[in-house]
């Protein structure tokens, strides 16, 4: 039996071993095929909030409204995300994997292949393609300055279309530059998922834009609830995260001095 300890969730089961995937897909998530080009958050409430609690637990999301951080875009925030740390984690690793597995078949059927967006994307997104028994490859940020000066690594001769793994969607940017070069490259993406977005509506309208449909596993008000409820944050610290989240540049210039 796997104990996670830190946050204080006293209404979460410990879990071991692994599930199926057709249990996954009965137990988990359910989509909607009504919505193309929005974040598609029809997972339900349950695997929202566990992937949420999961998410806290291990500090891949911390939240600092008295002490933000600074983003590398030098904007001030009140959270912080580090999906990498999900790999240090093996049971709640596993977990993650066996249900973005369930949720891609439920989604797009079993993709040819899985294309994971540097860095974070790397690791979770091969062994998702491990789970899926699919050729992996990655997208760099940008191309080599050396060698090949290529952006895409890996065999991609043998498909014709990717499913695209990301840990975490922002802006939006990113995510649809790898998407973009893939594209360039004559690879079809059928879709996009990330384990956590912040929920920002431009992000949601880049993606409408590249007609690019993408999903997450949970996403920040899921974890705002999980995170009063488990009293990880007090309802003051709330009104600031939530402030943050209604208009983060205007929340960044306020606690410039901070």
């Amino acid at each position: 039996m796997v104990l996670l300890s830190g946050l204080k969730i006293d209404n979460i089961e410990p879990f071991e071993g692994e599930f199926s995937v057709d249990e996954l897909t009965n137990f988990t998530l359910r989509f909607s095929i009504n919505t193309t080009y929005i974040c598609d958050m029809s997972t339900s409430n349950e695997n929202q909030r566990k992937v949420a609690e999961f998410l806290l637990r291990i500090k891949a999301i911390q939240l600092s409204p008295e002490q933000p951080f600074t983003w590398a875009s030098g904007r001030k925030s009140p959270i912080y995300c580090d999906n990498r740390r999900i790999l240090s984690h093996p049971a709640i690793r596993t977990y993650i994997r066996q249900i973005a597995t369930a949720a891609i078949i439920e989604r797009t059927g079993k993709p040819e292949a899985i294309a994971g967006v540097a860095t974070g994307g790397i690791a979770l997104g091969a062994l998702i393609a491990q789970e899926l028994g699919v050729p992996f490859i990655y997208v760099r940020a940008s191309a080599k300055s050396h060698g090949k000066q290529q952006r895409i690594e890996g065999d991609y001769s043998g498909f014709s279309s990717v499913f695209v793994i990301e840990d975490l969607i922002s802006t939006g940017k990113s995510s649809l530059s790898a998407v973009d070069a893939l594209r360039e490259s004559g690879l079809e993406v059928k879709g996009l998922l990330a384990f956590f977005t912040y929920g920002f509506t431009d992000a949601a309208e880049r993606f409408a834009e590249k007609e690019c449909p993408f999903f997450t596993l949970t996403d920040y008000p899921t974890m705002l609830a999980v995170a009063c409820k488990s009293e990880y944050i007090t309802d003051s610290q709330k009104n600031e995260l939530d402030g943050w989240s209604a208009d983060p540049v205007s929340w960044s210039d306020k606690h410039q001095t901070v």
